[in-house]
């Protein structure tokens, strides 16, 4: 399956954005997405996940309550939506898949990357 992240931009402390994570080959159904994020000089670390079916979610407790996930099966996307951005929040997105039957924060557990999209929040 291949993955293309889109979404990232340039906004201010306060603002919002949507980054997609669309698929090709397979439909996004038929995975687990999860997004992950990595700043300059950081290690990657886990933002958020998705069931398949979008059913059930689970976040990073550092954008609990600011960011959410949906699931368009029609437009093979899950998309994450975050909100009062913070400059904390910069760094490059990267959604993920995997097929293990739970959430998981390990990027090692998951099978197909995207690109990576940039995020930047201005103070």
């Amino acid at each position: 399956v291949q993955l293309q992240a889109s979404g990232g931009g340039l906004v201010q402390a306060g603002e919002s954005l949507r980054l997609s994570c669309t698929t090709s080959g397979l439909a996004v159904t038929t995975y687990r997405v999860g997004w992950f994020r990595q700043a300059p000089g950081k290690e990657r670390e886990f933002v958020a996940a998705t069931t398949n079916t979008g059913s059930s979610t689970f976040f990073a407790d550092s954008v609990k309550g600011r960011f959410t996930l949906s699931t368009d099966s029609a437009a093979n996307a899950v998309y994450l939506e975050m909100n009062n951005l913070t400059p904390e929040d910069t760094a490059v997105y990267y959604c993920a898949v995997h097929k293990n039957p739970f959430h998981t924060v390990q990027p090692g557990l998951y099978i197909s990357w995207g690109q990576g999209t940039l995020v930047t929040v201005s103070s």
